[in-house]
Parts: C-alpha cells; structure tokens; sequence
C-alpha cells in the first residue's frame, strides 16, 4: 500500500517551490495533477513540462538531498 508522502507531495516541498522558486501556485497545482495521473518523481514532471529551468531542478535536487523525507517524490 502506498504512503501517504507518494501519493501527496509533502507541504514543505510545494512551499519550497512556491516561496523559494517563486513558482506559481498554478504551476504546482498543474504538476500535482499531472503526477497523480503518472507518479513518478515530481521534480522531473515540473522540468519535462517547462515548469522549471535546469537551474531550478538543481535546486530542487540539492534542496531534497537535505530533505531526508521527499525522497519519494
């Protein structure tokens, strides 16, 4: 069965993405949506669908290299 963290991104990970990135609420809203529909790693959906640059993932990545608990994303 899975946990909750795979089946809902955690709340300090969208903040991250929301306050730190100044990614659009929008933005995140249309990510989740789409990684409901095919899980699979979050950061990458953002990246593939232009929602972040490559800078952007790499502090994505580097932000949850310190965040033991999104791994799962």
């Amino acid at each position: 069965m899975p946990s909750t963290m795979q089946s809902i991104p955690p709340t300090r990970f969208i903040r991250f993405l929301h306050e730190e990135l100044a990614l659009p609420k929008d933005s995140i809203t249309i990510a989740q949506r789409l990684w409901e529909q095919n899980p699979g790693s979050l950061p990458m959906i953002l990246w593939q669908y232009g929602l972040v640059s490559l800078e952007q993932l790499d502090r994505i990545f580097d932000w949850m290299d310190n965040s033991p608990s999104t791994n799962l994303l």
